[in-house]
């Protein structure tokens, strides 16, 4: 089967009973903490297209930026675990339903790379963080290629999210999250490259990282 017909058989979306989970969890947990713990403000949720491949690229500052980030964009979207989660008994179907995939501990990016394209070709909106890791004030400081190269792949276009304030969710030695405030920038879509040409990737994960940047400095 050639590229473009692979792409074509991908499903549009996630299974339906995973949706309905991600809807009950949503408006029963986390929207209600986002906005009355956290006092979240979301702007941009009109950019998310609700069906079809979605690469969602983001800062990030805090374990709780997948959960508000899936909330906010109003589509379940999944996101690497560690592969030791899956070992849980319960904890493993739960978070298999909320679409996480599995990642050795160590293991080569390209193998979480493939991992995120296996996810998008099962139907799910994947998540990204640009950095690869937490950053202390959520700004974006060293993207990587891996989003652009896994958008190039699926030919998924890319949705730049900024998360504002998560990184004061917790303090060091807290075990407490402080009800800081939260604000969620949603930018538009950024199509994605049209090859694995290394310095198209750097150009899009720049032009990603530009618009994340820029979304978080507007603040609150």
């Amino acid at each position: 089967m050639s590229r473009a017909s692979l792409l074509e058989t991908m499903p549009d979306r996630e299974p339906l009973i995973s949706l309905l989970l991600y809807r009950l969890f949503k408006w029963s947990i986390v929207s209600p903490v986002l906005h009355t713990y956290f006092r979240g403000r979301i702007y941009g949720a009109e950019n998310v297209p609700q069906k079809g491949r979605l690469l969602v690229v983001s800062n990030h500052a805090s374990d709780f930026d997948p959960l508000l980030l899936s909330c906010c964009v109003g589509r379940p979207v999944a996101y690497m675990a560690k592969e030791e989660l899956f070992q849980v008994p319960v904890l493993r179907q739960a978070i298999q339903a909320y679409g996480a995939y599995p990642v050795k501990r160590g293991s080569a990016d390209r193998s979480a790379m493939k991992a995120a394209i296996a996810s998008i070709q099962s139907g799910w909106a994947t998540g990204i963080f640009l950095d690869g890791t937490r950053t202390p004030d959520g700004r974006i400081a060293d993207p990587k290629v891996g989003a652009a190269w896994i958008a190039a792949k699926t030919q998924s276009p890319l949705l730049p999210v900024s998360l504002w304030g998560t990184h004061a969710i917790f303090r060091k030695g807290s075990a407490m999250p402080r009800p800081t405030s939260v604000t969620v920038r949603i930018g538009e879509l950024i199509l994605p490259p049209t090859s694995s040409d290394r310095s198209e990737l750097e150009a899009i994960t720049q032009r990603c990282a530009l618009e994340i940047n820029t979304l978080h400095d507007l603040g609150r």
